[in-house]
């Protein structure tokens, strides 16, 4: 297969290669900076101290939290038809998040660096007999020795965001490769499948978005009841997932509100725990009272914005905040996932940089499910006037379930598509140990 890919993709083989003995020193950086596991390092070299379990194994791979959240049910799926599932994914947060969330018995692995030595290693020890990307964490190496191992590539929850499928269509020989090495590819939308399609994929269906039938994020039944007590009956607004700057916004939009509600609680849960103590320092330059979860601290009477700077949490502040300002939204990420706090009952704000989920704010803002909040003066009247107009915030909230309840499915039309597969793998290895 080799002969027949592009001179990019070539190049970047032979790059990749000749990289391999700085891959420690890259290791080294990140994890000074915290983006890895010192017990787990080996993993990015394509090493493992687990065994390959015995019998078919689907391999599933997203690049982080959000990714590995959206399959969390279809890992559940094929888990219960007794095929063993291997996980990998790059980030710290979304391997805290897998040992939380997955089934029993799911093996994840921190990504391997993607040089064709360590890929090479990575396949040889795991040897699976199906492989699924989720979304577009496309690492060429990986796939293409995919590819020329025969192992099925499926593209679940494909996604192309205007962004990503304008720089891919300045190199469309390398990305048309790629896509052609996927034996299927399982696009969240008409619109994503149009883009594969103009891009070079060949054999798409369009299944819907996953993220619409994840559950609710759970929340630990006892930290519930306490932190539900230490808020006791005050007037609460949620941020989640916030990045870097925003969460001066809503510090200043408390700020503005507190004269209306005086007894109001601000609870901002970063998107990357390690900022709380920056937040927490911004909160006390701006005059107010603020306290952080990481150190088991509990929001008192006179707290003002308590940082709720832990892992796995976004289920408490779901069930207790009844608006929730979604992050990423205000910074220029690309906003985060709205569909668990609307689940579990809050109505939405967000910002206007919403490219990774255009289609979802884009319908909860049509149905008025959502409302976009372009700066701190319209965060704080749009969340004062739901504060103040209780029947408004249900009205949204009921639009906005509405909305994720009509465009959910996306699970059962994934389990449809793979089945011809699954079942193909069912066989060979019955046939194999006749």
């Amino acid at each position: 297969m080799a002969e027949g890919l592009p001179l990019t993709l070539r190049a970047y083989r032979l790059l990749t290669a000749a990289a391999t003995p700085l891959a420690p020193a890259l290791i080294s950086h990140r994890l000074r900076r915290g983006k890895e596991l010192p017990a787990r390092l080996n993993e990015r070299y394509g090493e493992s101290e687990i065994s390959r379990p015995s019998g078919p194994l689907v391999w599933i791979h997203g690049a982080s939290v959000g990714e590995l959240l959206s399959v969390i049910p279809l890992i559940e799926r094929i888990s219960e038809r007794e095929f063993a599932v291997l996980c990998t994914s790059g980030t710290v947060t979304s391997a805290n998040l897998a040992e939380q969330r997955l089934p029993k018995g799911v093996i994840h692995q921190f990504v391997i660096l993607d040089t064709p030595r360590f890929v090479k290693r990575f396949i040889d020890h795991w040897r699976p007999d199906l492989a699924l990307f989720v979304e577009s964490d496309l690492w060429p190496n990986l796939i293409v020795t995919s590819a020329e191992r025969r192992i099925p590539l499926i593209l679940i929850n494909g996604r192309v965001s205007e962004r990503s499928f304008n720089r891919w269509r300045r190199i469309p020989a390398t990305i048309a490769a790629l896509l052609r090495c996927f034996d299927l590819c399982l696009a969240q939308s008409a619109a994503h499948a149009a883009r594969y399609r103009e891009l070079g994929a060949s054999h798409i269906t369009t299944t819907g978005n996953l993220k619409f039938d994840v559950p609710e994020p759970p929340a630990d039944p006892a930290s519930l009841a306490v932190l539900r007590t230490a808020v006791g009956g005050r007037t609460l607004i949620g941020g989640a997932s916030t990045h870097a700057g925003e969460e001066t916004v809503l510090i200043e939009a408390h700020r503005r509100l507190r004269g209306s509600f005086p007894r109001l609680l601000t609870v901002i849960a970063p998107r990357h725990p390690d900022r709380g103590p920056g937040i927490l320092e911004s909160a006390h330059a701006a005059g107010l009272k603020a306290a952080l979860r990481s150190r088991r601290e509990l929001p008192r009477a006179d707290t003002d914005i308590y940082v709720a700077d832990t892992l796995g949490e976004l289920g408490l502040i779901y069930r207790l905040a009844p608006i929730v300002f979604v992050g990423g939204s205000l910074a220029s990420h690309g906003g985060q996932n709205p569909i668990e706090p609307i689940k579990l009952g809050a109505a939405v704000l967000h910002g206007p940089n919403v490219w990774n989920f255009a289609e979802i704010y884009a319908a909860l803002d049509k149905s008025h499910g959502a409302e976009e909040v372009g700066d701190v003066e319209a965060l704080a009247s749009r969340a004062g006037a739901w504060l103040k107009d209780g029947h408004g915030r249900a009205a949204a909230i009921a639009a906005a379930r509405a909305t994720v309840a009509k465009l959910g499915g996306g699970l059962e039309r994934t389990l449809a598509a793979l089945e011809p597969y699954l079942m193909q793998i069912r066989l060979e290895y019955r046939e194999s140990h006749a």
